[in-house]
């Protein structure tokens, strides 16, 4: 038995909850200032929590399955939930006795229980109104406040805050000489009408906080006074067995290096509410669900995350034999939650996946014949390297980059702009110009559109917001429009972080062109650097989590932004770029969504989206080598049938996740089947959906706009839909534009109906070959072959072909399955 299948078992033996085991071992946690000290509560109003730990070999949590014993009496209490409170001055010892008999020894010391401790505003007091949701932007955080008081959004202005609590309206929000009359609380505790409802308990925690503050003539604070410097979650990581539960303690690490709990005062959020819901004290309760769940920790302006690994718990029998470091990386993680991977997809299934996911188009018949026929062992390998040099591989991905890059017109004027542009992202792709390059080229263009089309996507985005956030979306794979505002609520950046970056984009300057774009974008080193607008300070540029950078007038910022970027240190770039390829391939991504990376949403295996980072830029930056590693890798090539053990599976990647084809994709191919093809207005007859160069063609093409083909509006690919509907399976079944395709003359129908040279099963076999890259099963040979038969034999209504129209409603029911919908 392997380490990892021996850790699972003892997870998941009832024996560990149960009785013990002979070398199980029980600890508490509890936060400290020295790990070797006892913990020391200073006044009446501070707390702790305790965590209580089992471990026999998996740390198991047992915080409300011990009892607890306080010896001497009189220094500190303790609930069932672990936390402890301090009730009179002097040492004492707290004891975790589990059933099973184990039990551990905590000492505790308190200290000027007399003696009141000075309240501090920002530090104490700004997040219980986070907690209680007052500054939220549903409430009193919104930009105009509520019923005439405002507070900053989620408190991360608490010099504000002060100023609208404690000086507006002359104060009598507060009531220092009677703190329980005190508008605020009264109002928080619902003894007065409030919108918001009861927010606080007269008997809790918060409400004798803030009562103390107001007693205490509602100090601010002096700013030698220490803040928060970071926070910490305990414990970071646990595997869980399903149902379980987990206490969670948060301490506050200050300036001066001393810390405090701040448990209850945090805010906890499950990122995948169906795996876990987390309550207000901390205690996250697992559903019996498998899977990887974070929980986002945030106090004050700070975050941390607790991740739980939830193992199904089978017993991985087998798996397949790694190829590459991503099945190295996935198929341990199966092992270590106990989930056996589907089996591998077989032929068909494979050279039908592969042409869609990288060329955007169903494999010929003649070509699906080929593979399915070829005794060649590398023949999988071969087909990836085809699909790469294929022209629909650049057609592909030049219309998922056109949509992200805003690639869009709303008038004819337009036209060259956005076909240029297209053309050159095409271009780029083709001829596998590195990504390095390919970012660097847009985001320091330069001069006209005709000698450089990438000047194109500064026609889209105009203003320097539309800038930085669309780079850092893109590129970086980082959401910042809400530190363009406020501190981001989830992140670490701030609205300097904002606006240091976009400084970047501060000297961008346009002035008319000689050519048909009609404008050049230039640097201006004339033109004022970014300013924000809260503080009023002009920002040198800085690129995310890097110092400021002191730069001449006469150099481009720009320039040194995009060497930030590529550089091999830098932590967002390559990340980004693999995680969205990792969505493209496998309909999730390691980071989901796939744009927003950050601490508080972790990936579901952080040490392969690392791996495969380093190997991206190892390799040059090489898109079509990363793409080439996730299609030859086991993982991608496994089957999308279940088995028993990994239906419920969504993130571990145990099995391929079907998903409808793209509009552009389902619309090409409908077509292939019907043998027509509708030409675009102003385009050659032969160009196919796939390779239009704007978003202007959805309008006239309903099929189009009703499968989601995005309008190019914006840099976020969730603007594309591929979720099913009843408007578009009616579109499928009975679209009149459809049907007089599938009845033509000229159609494929029609043609096959006139064929002499093969037999019906020929023919059939290749609609399918056409349409699922596999031949008939008996079952579906004979069910075609007997409805040509019957519809043979039949007098024909209107005096059309029989026959014909019986291969009409065969490639009809063919076009509507889901085998042929869907790419699996």
């Amino acid at each position: 038995m392997t380490l990892s299948r021996l850790v699972l078992s003892l997870l998941l033996s009832p024996a560990l909850l149960a009785g013990g085991l002979p070398d199980s071992r029980l600890s508490i946690h509890v936060v400290a200032d020295r790990s070797d000290a006892p913990c020391r509560l200073r006044g009446e109003g501070d707390r702790r929590q305790v965590v209580v730990t089992l471990d026999a070999g998996t740390p198991a949590d047992v915080t409300r399955a011990v009892d607890y014993r306080v010896e001497p009496a009189g220094v500190i209490e303790v609930d069932a939930e672990g936390w402890v409170r301090p009730v009179g001055n002097g040492a004492a010892s707290l004891r975790a006795v589990h059933p099973s008999g184990e039990s551990a020894l905590h000492d505790f010391v308190v200290e000027e229980f007399e003696r009141e401790q000075p309240v501090h505003f920002a530090n104490q007091i700004v997040p219980v109104f986070t907690k209680a949701g007052c500054n939220g932007g549903g409430c009193h955080g919104k930009s105009g406040g509520q019923n005439g008081f405002r507070l900053s959004l989620l408190g991360f202005e608490p010099a504000e805050d002060y100023e609208y609590l404690v000086l507006e309206s002359r104060g009598r929000r507060v009531f220092p000489a009677a703190p329980d009359h005190s508008l605020l609380l009264r109002k928080a505790t619902g003894e007065l009408p409030h919108g918001g409802g009861r927010r606080l308990e007269r008997d809790s925690m918060d409400y004798d906080l803030v009562r103390r503050w107001i007693r205490q003539g509602m100090p601010f604070g002096s700013p030698e006074d220490p803040v928060v410097e970071s926070i910490e979650v305990f414990p970071r990581h646990r595997v869980m067995g399903r149902g379980a539960g987990q206490q969670l303690a948060v301490m506050a690490v200050y300036t001066d290096g001393s810390r405090k709990d701040v448990t209850r005062s945090a805010l906890f959020e499950a990122n995948v509410e169906d795996l876990a819901e987390v309550g207000e004290n901390g205690w996250v309760q697992l559903q019996d669900k498998p899977g990887e769940v974070a929980v986002m920790v945030r106090y004050q302006s700070r975050v941390a995350v607790f991740r739980a690994t939830i193992p199904l718990g089978s017993l991985v029998d087998s798996l397949p034999e790694p190829v590459n470091l991503i099945d190295e990386h996935i198929f341990a993680k199966l092992e270590q939650v106990g989930m056996p991977p589907s089996a591998p997809a077989d032929d068909a299934v494979f050279l039908r996946r592969a042409a869609l996911d990288i060329a955007g188009r169903l494999p010929t018949a003649s070509e699906a014949r080929e593979f399915l026929e070829s005794g060649d062992p590398d023949r999988r390998s071969r087909w990836i390297d085809r699909m790469l040099e294929d022209p629909g591989y650049s057609a592909l991905f030049a219309n998922k980059w056109s949509a992200l890059l805003r690639n869009s017109r709303s008038n004819a004027n337009e036209k060259r702009r956005t076909y240029l542009f297209h053309d050159w992202i095409r271009d780029s792709l083709r001829t596998n110009l590195p990504y390095d390059r390919f970012v660097g080229a847009i985001i320091g263009a330069a001069g006209d559109m005709e000698h450089h089309p990438p000047v194109a996507w500064y026609r889209q985005v105009r203003a320097q917001n539309e800038m930085v956030e669309d780079m850092a979306q893109l590129f970086l794979g980082v959401r910042l429009q809400c530190a363009q505002c406020h501190h981001h609520p989830f992140e670490r950046w701030s609205q300097h972080d904002y606006y240091s970056l976009a400084a970047f984009f501060s000297r961008v300057g346009r002035r008319a062109g000689a050519g048909s774009s009609g404008e050049m974008v230039h640097h201006n080193p004339g033109r004022a650097l970014a300013r924000n607008p809260r503080t009023g300070e002009n920002l040198p540029p800085a690129a995310l989590g890097a110092p400021a950078l002191s730069l001449p007038d006469a150099d481009d910022p720009r320039v040194h932004l995009v060497e930030w970027m590529t550089r091999r240190d830098n932590p967002f770039f390559a990340r980004s770029l693999v995680n969205r390829y990792w969505k493209h391939f496998f309909g999730r991504g390691l980071v989901d969504p796939e744009d927003d990376m950050r601490l508080t949403n972790p990936p579901t295996h952080p040490a392969l989206l690392d791996d495969l980072a380093h190997r991206f830029v190892d390799s040059g930056h090489d898109v079509k080598e990363l793409v080439r590693t996730i299609c030859r890798s086991r993982t991608y090539q496994l089957s999308a049938i279940p088995n028993e053990h990994n239906v419920v599976d969504r993130q571990f990647f145990s099995r391929y996740y079907p998903r409808r084809l793209l509009a552009e994709t389902l619309y090409d191919s409908v077509h292939d089947m019907l043998g027509s093809r509708v030409a675009f207005a102003d385009l050659p007859p032969d160009v196919r959906a796939l390779e239009l160069p704007d978003n202007s063609f959805n309008k006239d093409h309903y099929f189009l706009s009703v499968f989601g083909r995005p309008e190019s509006s914006s840099s976020c690919e969730c603007e594309r839909s591929t979720d099913a509907s009843l408007a578009q399976s009616l579109h499928l079944l009975n679209s009149k534009s459809l049907q007089d395709r599938l009845a033509a003359d000229d159609g494929r129908a029609a043609r096959l109906a006139a064929e002499t040279g093969r037999s019906h099963e020929e023919r059939i076999g290749s609609l399918y070959l056409m349409a699922l890259s596999r031949y008939p099963d008996a079952g579906e040979l004979r069910l075609a072959m007997a409805y040509l038969e019957e519809k043979g034999g039949e007098p024909a209504t209107g005096g059309g072909d029989p026959v014909r129209m019986a291969y009409e409603d065969i490639i009809w029911a063919l076009i509507n399955t889901k085998e042929f919908l869907f790419n699996h």
